[in-house]
């Protein structure tokens, strides 16, 4: 019975720190991409210019979301042009790809829970790229879905003002679903990791 509450208290202070260490480390990434969108746009508070000119990685990121999303407005039989940060289809609508569509804050919580959580590198580094690969090819489709049901839909412009809300939603839950199979089938409960390492310190 006291080894029990025993096992409980120790499982209940694991599962404290790793929420301790998932919001620290959640709040330092993005807090931290925030701060570095400051110095890398002009204008921003922090701006710094060479900063800015060689390690933006934030622009970096909305080329990559544009050009692929670009790509997919066209294949549906659609013109488009863009440039570093805006994607205009012709007949259709002018979309602008700010910080907020970037998905970082999504990034931020995924890297903050694969580093807290207690697991085995590997596992980790595989569920790392997977969950990034995941979220920028749905936002790349969000982009592109965005510019063609635009298109088609002019008269609804109106309802798709919270696509942002719903894009965020849906990669959450899609989130939330990998990191359970993910936990279940690379972790041990708490309590028995705990107990194990009881019996390692007493052998």
């Amino acid at each position: 019975m006291e080894q029990n509450l025993n096992d409980k208290k120790k499982a209940n202070r694991a599962a404290i720190i790793f929420v301790v260490k998932l919001l620290v480390l959640y709040l330092l990434f993005s807090q931290g991409n925030l701060f570095m969108n400051s110095v890398m746009s002009e204008g921003g508070k922090f701006y710094n210019e060479y900063i800015a000119q060689n390690f933006n990685y934030t622009q970096g990121l909305k080329y990559a979301l544009i050009k692929p999303a670009v790509w997919l407005i066209k294949l549906f039989g659609f013109y488009a042009i863009h440039n570093e940060m805006d994607v205009m289809v012709v007949n259709g609508p002018y979309l602008r790809v700010n910080y907020s569509c970037l998905g970082l804050g999504v990034m931020s919580f995924l890297a903050a829970f694969i580093m807290a959580f207690p697991a085995k590198l590997k596992p980790k580094i595989r569920l790392f790229i997977f969950g990034m690969i995941m979220i920028y090819v749905l936002n790349v489709f969000r982009i592109a879905g965005l510019g063609i049901l635009l298109r088609i839909f002019k008269s609804q412009r109106r309802n798709f003002t919270y696509h942002h809300e719903i894009f965020n939603i849906i990669v959450y839950i899609l989130i939330f679903i990998v990191l359970y199979f993910w936990i279940k089938k690379n972790t041990t409960p708490i309590v028995k990791q705990v107990s194990d390492s009881d019996i390692e310190k007493r052998n």
